[in-house]
Formats: C-alpha cells, structure tokens, sequence
C-alpha cells in the first residue's frame, strides 16, 4: 500500500498508510423495506469553472455519470437540491438544464429521481409574496412538463417575504393546489443555509412543526412526504409520529441516519441524503442486510460511517459539498478536484486530510494505491508532501 504525507485540522503533517477497500454486496436492485434518495452533486468543467454561473460551467457527461453510479447501486437520485450547490453555485438556468437531464436519463433507465424546485429565478432581495408563489409555479410546471417528481425545497426569498406562518401556508397552498404529482415537502434548518432561520414562520422548531403539519392535514393527497434536515433526531422522531398515513418522513440527517432509518418499531425515516452520494456502496449494502430483514447486519454496515459523515458535514455545514467532491475525486468519479465558484475553497487542506483518514477507515475507497497517488499529488501541487 501506499504511503503518503496527509496534513490535519491540527496544523499536523504526519505519515499515513491507507488500508483495503470495505468487502460489501450491494444491489443494483431499489430497496424495498425504505425509500431512499442520494442528493448528488455536479462535476465542474474545469476550464470553465467560476462565480460566473450559467450551465456551461458543469461536464455534463461526468455529472450524468455520478448518477448513473448511484441507480446501479439501487439508490435513488434527489437533483438539483443543494448538494449540487443550488443556491451556492448553481443557478436556475443550470438547474433547469440538470433536472431535464437527469429526468430524461433516468427515464430511459426506469430509475428513480426527484428534482427540486425553489425561488431562485428571483433577485435575493425579493419581497413580493405573489413573485415568490409564481415563481415556485414556473419551476413545478417546468418538471412536471418533464415527466419529473418535485421536492419543494425551502426558499430563502420566502424567508425573506413571509411576516408570519400564515404567509407560508398561503404560498405552499397555492403551489401544492397546482402540483399534479405528490411532491415531497423540504425543511431544511439554518445549520445548512442560515438565510433560512425562522422558517415557517417561527424560530423554534417545535412552533415549526405545528405549520407544517396543518399544511400537511390540509394536503394529504398532494404530499408524498417530507424531507427535514435540521440535525435534531427526537424532532424528527417526533414529526414522524405525527404524520398520517402514508406520508414519508425522508431524514436528511447526515448525523443519525442509521437509527433513524432503523426506525423503533413502531416507525422509521425513508432517507434522501447528501451523505449517501459519498456512501453509495455501503448504503446499497446496508440496504440489502435490511430488505433481508436483518437489521442487526444493517447497523453494522451503516453506523461505522455516521463518523465520516459527521466530518464531511462538519460547521459551517453548508461547505460539505466540498467533501462530497474531493472524496468522488479520490475514488476516480471525476478528474479533477475544482468546483463551480471556487467552492472548493470553503475547506482547509487539513479538513481534507482528515477526510482521507475517515474515509479510509471504513474502507471507502475501492483502490487504495490510486487514492492514495492521486491525494498525494495534490497536496504535493499545495506544498505539502
């Protein structure tokens, strides 16, 4: 095996030796015990790259690819969410030119996929309640034109506009009347964007709760479920029991994930995760052990990579999409490690080093000696090595 000099977060450069690849049986086949969707990212074209935006910044053969890994491995595909930096990188035209794509190349394959929509045609300072609704309409009927399934994610112009809860349940309402597929609602905490704090209309989460469950009561046939990151498991545990049924609690708690979707008997979390786009495999595996009913087999897989994901998502949270890159690069997804807007840049080498280490230790990725060449060089490129 390969060796080679790794900095840390602790301004250490050290030796490190990586081990063998994780043995796992995985599935091309979808669960059938859960529901579960990995949010992707995209791959920069390298030469085009930049704060500019716009869809010609994006290697569409490469982005296309990284979805095509995760339905060979079962999983289903939550696109153009924020794991594909929306909002942080991606703007609506590129949005809407990926969730065409993934919508067409999932349908020639039967795969799953669901594409979120937002605000984000709009200016960040938005005011206008009405701007705001039609611009969740524009977004839902360019999918469902599409043949495409919805997330409706949070929109920080929403949260700019909205005075009240009720000024959130009048805006959900309307786009939820004119959705003609289920869609999956989006709560997605401050932790990941902190433009969204006091959503729905109230800066305590259980407060919170209380809208999104009347507007849930209020629409039970136009939605599928609901996705809720807010890294706080007993809410989401709580949520989940309140729920009617049929309707989907999908965890995207990147911290608790293997408990959640365990569940405890009596309920349990499907999953659409950024965290499953980095562990493609053994979230296939995992998922296998648990459609086999052994739950006990499930654990053991999943649980030893709630550490890594812990670092990938580690504060400030909304740059672990950098993590979701770098490690796609050490396993060879993509050729390089450069990010649309330089996002790359929103974690130190140190962080990066530390995430070859977790990585390793659940036997991450398939070819060591690739990894640990291709790790190397770059940090070499960084003065490091």
């Amino acid at each position: 095996m390969t060796t080679l000099a790794l900095p840390a977060r602790s301004g250490t450069v050290a030796s490190y030796t990586l081990g063998e690849p994780a043995s796992l049986q995985v599935s091309a086949q979808p669960a059938t015990s859960r529901s579960v969707y990995a949010a992707a990212h995209i791959v920069a074209d390298p030469l085009r790259a930049s704060a500019e935006g716009g869809p010609d910044q994006i290697d569409w053969d490469r982005t296309l690819r990284l979805r095509h890994r995760l339905w060979d491995l079962g999983l289903g595909v939550a696109e153009a969410m924020d794991t594909s930096q929306r909002g942080m990188g991606l703007d609506w035209p590129a949005a809407r030119e990926l969730g065409r794509r993934s919508i067409a190349e999932a349908a020639a394959r039967d795969a799953k996929v669901v594409v979120g929509i937002a605000t984000d045609q709009l200016s960040a300072g938005e005011t206008d309640l009405a701007a705001v609704q039609d611009a969740y309409l524009e977004q839902l009927t360019e999918f469902e034109r599409a043949g495409g399934e919805v997330v409706l994610m949070a929109s920080r112009q929403l949260a700019g506009a909205a005075s009240n809860a009720e000024d959130y349940l009048t805006v959900y309402d309307a786009v939820l009347r004119e959705a003609s597929r289920p869609v999956i609602l989006h709560w997605l905490g401050d932790v990941f964007d902190p433009a969204l704090a006091g959503y729905w209309g109230h800066d305590d989460p259980s407060q919170a709760m209380k809208v999104v469950c009347d507007l849930i009561a209020d629409h039970p046939r136009q939605v599928r479920g609901i996705k809720v990151s807010l890294l706080d498991a007993d809410l989401e545990r709580e949520l989940r029991g309140q729920l009617p049924a049929g309707v989907r609690l999908f965890t995207g708690d990147d911290y608790h994930y293997t408990d959640l979707i365990a569940g405890d008997g009596a309920h349990h979390s499907d999953a659409l995760l950024g965290a499953f786009a980095v562990l493609g495999r053994h979230a296939s595996a995992a998922l296998v052990r648990l459609d086999a009913g052994d739950p006990a087999g499930f654990r053991e897989i999943l649980a030893p990579t709630e550490a890594l994901s812990q670092l990938v998502f580690a504060a400030p949270t909304q740059f672990y999409k950098v993590g979701v890159a770098w490690l796609a690069y050490l396993e060879g997804a993509q050729d390089h490690f450069r990010m649309i807007g330089g996002f790359e840049t929103g974690r130190s080498l140190g962080h990066l080093g530390d995430l070859v280490r977790a990585a390793d230790g659940i036997g991450l990725f398939p070819d060591p000696d690739f990894t640990a060449r291709r790790a190397a060089l770059y940090f070499a490129a960084q003065g490091i090595g």
